[in-house]
């Protein structure tokens, strides 16, 4: 371009040329520049000037490809100086020219101003007087500008300026690299550092062609983690723009052509760069993306080092606004309302190792798939033994260890569920089976996402999808960047070691086995299990971790109703409340560890036995319900009296199985006066104990005497026959003397022998627990056993409150009881049986102020709703002052009521 203008170009014209204006895009040389209108609808249009009067240094060329004698052309002494003057001078600015000289070429030749009228800066004039161009050779000064030129000139050579200076200007010339030998070892010795640039061409929205200071490499550089539309090269040379393709150059263009700007150099790909730009104004990358003028792209966004979450998210903020090339966008979860696109969910079962099935707070189950991520599966040919029936769980490697991590996680959580896409139905194919419709969700719990964390432990990999796929994971990145972590570190289905066997026998239904197995699990006591299926509300299929097998079990001593069953050429229908039972099972042990004890084996060799979750026992839970009644069986069980309490209070409520019972002609009076009113009989107590579970022990003040003249008999009985120290072996379950820390001796009972060094032991006339040496141990004299005197502490548990799981309001509640009533005495009413104790409301013996209602009205605890007509009138008194609570934001509730969401995970109910 410099070269035409000192070829062309004159002073001629109209005497009064027109004055026009524009914004500087380029800067070509010393002294030639292109000039843009304003945007309207579309790149503006654009024009060359080139200064008229004046010649500057041609600046450096690259041979073209097509000539291979062609050579290189480097600067020539103070071209890039003068460029870099009108660059830092003019680019961005808003200039106005007049032109003098138009060449038969189309070559336009005048004079510019800075600003908006000729009274602005003359360009032609700084450059001169900066001697950093000279006056065209020739050119006689006759006219007023062609004098201040050469003014200009002859100060410049006076002030030894520019090109005027003393030596030959070599210093000036650029050392040009077009090419990196090595491009990755050129990007990682910077170890991602901003280096200086000057960017001197773009070539589409998010590729552009940058010069790297201070040592001039001439790099192309690709926007990592995104792509502009493009310009289609056609077979006869010419470019078609793809659609936005040419508003998104000059989006770029107008930013940073020939702007100064730091590159971070992430990676490359062939010659080229992928790194960031950052200019004072921003990051052009994320402006791209958030203007519709670009799309993320999964190759490079992981290379991207300020987060590839800012660019998805900035996509995303395009798409959700429908801007350029998302004009036709439609979202994946479109169609979902935002309450079925966002909730939270409480896990209930685990499918395998990519899906869990959830209980929604309308309490309907939903199967959620987890977004973007595959399931171990078996690779390559079928190994399998075509007699053996394939069982996934087992013989896919990884994919029990993949469940068994969701389970262990998820089971019986409260987690958070985001819907990405909801991926269609799809009819079988001869390769693969049908489908049908899956909602895919990223699922968190504690902030952990937990694709990821089956993905980071390679329990699971990641599905790769075309670039144009919108349904996908919204963590998409983050799962990439975990499989990767997984890959290198050789995690799960990664690593070179052996695949893990699992050898699992299923003995259900298999008589001769179970029977050799049978005096092993009865001998064992309790084991550990976990239920793989419910089959109804008292059968069970359960997996036995230590034996590593299968066994279908059955519920003791009760009587479940049957569920339906298919028989040859009918339908058998399933008695009431079946599947109220069988769902009441499998929202309790579904996929939960438990506890078996198993007695007896059925002649289908189902094992029969005693099931205990968390500390309860199952049957005794499904007759509570109303779910179950007692069967005779269980009278020769240690647990007969807990069924038979809970039979008792199951039929008072006459709901369920239990509906239609009619109590004895006899007993229908009592019953009924029961049912409306209250029956309110208050003891005197004096309290011993209170547990970190909020239970209490009490002794009977009537009783009291008696207790102390059996101790001080007992004490002077020992002091006169002290046991030997040693002696004593203590076993568990006796009764037995124990020296507590006051000196004195005490009825006790051994609940567990660790070592003759720990023996854990329990006061029973006082409710406390102790772990003691066998040295402070001794035999209870037969004179003072429980024979002669009953135990006298009686364990108790507040009536119509509920107790806080969480440790920290457990302890406000605990410390408040025990301040207020420990060692005191007080009024005691039993209000109901439960299976464990006694519920009971106490009173202080002064004020006769109900102590459970106190502190309900503190915010300590919240109120247990009964349904039974008796207690209503009390339970409206408690749920008022859980309101006033509430209203004052005391303890529980100093963050308002969080029973909506939270409850189960705060160990609350509704």
């Amino acid at each position: 371009m410099a070269s035409s203008a000192q070829s062309g170009g004159s002073s001629g014209g109209p005497a009064v040329p027109t004055v026009q204006r524009g914004i500087v895009k380029m800067v070509l040389s010393g002294c030639a520049i292109i000039v843009r209108g304003q945007p309207r609808g579309g790149p503006p249009p654009e024009r060359q000037i080139n200064l008229s009067n004046i010649r500057a240094g041609n600046l450096a060329r690259r041979a073209a490809a097509t000539q291979p004698d062609a050579k290189d052309t480097p600067d020539e002494p103070w071209a890039f100086p003068a460029r870099e003057f009108l660059r830092k001078k003019l680019i961005g600015k808003e200039v106005c020219f007049t032109i003098e000289n138009k060449t038969p070429q189309g070559r336009e030749y005048g004079m510019i101003y800075l600003g908006k009228d000729t009274n602005g800066e003359n360009i032609a004039e700084s450059l001169v007087a900066e001697g950093l161009a000279t006056r065209r050779e020739g050119m006689r000064a006759n006219n007023p500008e062609q004098n201040r030129l050469a003014e200009c000139e002859e100060q410049a050579k006076a002030a030894k300026k520019g090109m005027w200076s003393e030596g030959s200007g070599s210093q000036t010339i650029r050392d040009l690299k077009y090419t990196i030998e090595n491009p990755r070892h050129f990007v990682d010795s910077h170890h991602q550092k901003p280096v200086n640039a000057i960017i001197e061409h773009v070539r589409d929205g998010s590729v552009v062609r940058a010069l790297l200071l201070p040592d001039y490499y001439l790099v192309t550089v690709m926007l990592s983690g995104i792509k502009c539309p493009t310009f289609r090269r056609e077979a006869d040379g010419s470019e078609t723009p793809e659609p936005f393709a040419a508003e998104a150059k000059f989006f770029t263009e107008s930013r940073l052509l020939q702007r100064d700007v730091q590159i971070i150099l992430e990676s490359c790909h062939n010659q080229n760069i992928l790194g960031t730009i950052l200019h004072p104004n921003g990051n052009i990358t994320e402006l791209l993306l958030k203007d519709g003028f670009a799309r993320c792209v999964d190759w490079s966004i992981a290379v991207y080092t300020r987060g590839a979450e800012k660019l998805r998210a900035a996509e995303r903020f395009a798409k959700d606004r429908r801007l350029r090339i998302w004009r036709d966008y439609v979202a994946p979860t479109a169609n979902l309302d935002q309450k079925d696109k966002q909730f939270v969910a409480k896990v209930m079962q685990v499918l395998n190792a990519d899906a869990i099935v959830v209980k929604l707070n309308s309490g309907d189950y939903k199967t959620i798939h987890l977004s973007s991520i595959r399931p171990p599966r078996l690779e390559g040919e079928n190994t399998q033994d075509k007699n053996k029936k394939l069982r996934p769980l087992y013989d896919i490697p990884y994919m029990f260890e993949a469940r068994e991590f969701l389970r262990k996680k998820l089971i019986g959580k409260k987690v958070n569920v985001t819907v990405d896409y909801i991926r269609p139905a799809s009819p079988a194919t001869e390769t693969v089976p049908a489908f049908s419709e899956r909602t895919c969700a990223t699922v968190t719990i504690g902030g952990i996402n937990i694709a990821e964390a089956l993905v980071s432990k390679g329990l699971a990999t990641v599905i790769r999808y075309r670039q144009d796929d919108d349904q996908r994971s919204s963590h998409y990145d983050e799962l990439l960047a975990a499989e990767a972590r997984a890959i290198k570190n050789g995690k799960g289905l990664h690593s070179k070691k052996e695949v893990p066997i699992h050898r699992v026998a299923d003995i259900s239904g298999d008589t001769q086995k179970a029977k050799q197995f049978l005096p092993f699990l009865q001998r064992a006591g309790r084991s550990e299990a976990v239920v793989e299926y419910v089959f109804s509300g008292s059968r069970l299929k359960l997996y036995l971790p230590k034996e590593t097998c299968l066994i279908t079990f059955l519920l003791a001593g009760i009587e479940c109703p049957r569920g339906a069953r298919n028989l040859p050429g009918l339908v058998q229908e399933g008695e009431p409340f079946s599947e109220e039972a069988t769902l009441f099972t499998k929202e309790l042990v579904l996929q939960r560890e438990v506890e078996v004890e198993v007695e007896s084996m059925d002649k289908a060799g189902n094992f029969i036995g005693w099931l205990h979750i968390d500390g309860a026992n199952l049957s005794v839970l499904l007759v509570e319900h109303a779910l179950s009644k007692v069967h005779f069986t269980a009278e020769r069980s240690s647990y007969y009296k807990s069924l038979l309490s809970a039979e008792e209070a199951a039929k008072q409520k006459k709901e369920k199985v239990w509906a239609h019972y009619e109590e004895q002609p006899v007993e229908e009076v009592a019953p009924m006066l029961e049912e409306k009113e209250r029956s309110a009989s208050y003891k005197p107590v004096f309290v011993t104990e209170i547990t970190d579970d909020l239970h209490f022990y009490v002794q009977d003040v009537e009783t009291g005497t008696q207790l102390e003249k059996l101790m001080e008999n007992m004490r002077n009985d020992i002091a006169s026959h002290p046991p030997v120290e040693g002696s004593y072996a203590p076993r568990r379950g006796e009764f037995c003397i124990a020296k507590f820390v006051d000196g004195e001796w005490y009825r006790a009972r051994v609940e567990k022998v660790e070592s003759p060094a720990k023996v854990h032991v329990f006061y029973i006339d006082y409710g406390n627990r102790e772990i003691l040496p066998s040295t402070r141990l001794g035999t209870l004299p037969p004179a003072f056993s429980t024979r002669v005197l009953p135990a006298q502490a009686t364990e108790y548990a507040f009536a119509f409150i509920q107790v806080p799981q969480d440790e920290d309001a457990r302890t406000d509640a605990v410390d408040s009881v025990v301040r207020d009533i420990q060692n005191t005495q007080c009024l005691l009413n039993v209000e109901h049986l439960s299976a464990g104790c006694p519920h009971v409301t106490l009173q202080f013996a002064d004020s006769k102020g109900d102590v459970g209602l106190g502190l309900v009205k503190e915010g300590l605890v919240m109120v247990e709703v009964r349904k039974e007509k008796q207690f209503q009138k009390v339970i409206t008194e408690y749920l008022n002052a859980q309101e006033s609570a509430k209203s004052a934001r005391l303890n529980l509730w100093r963050y308002g009521d969080f029973r909506a969401d939270d409850a189960d995970e705060f160990g609350y109910s509704r």
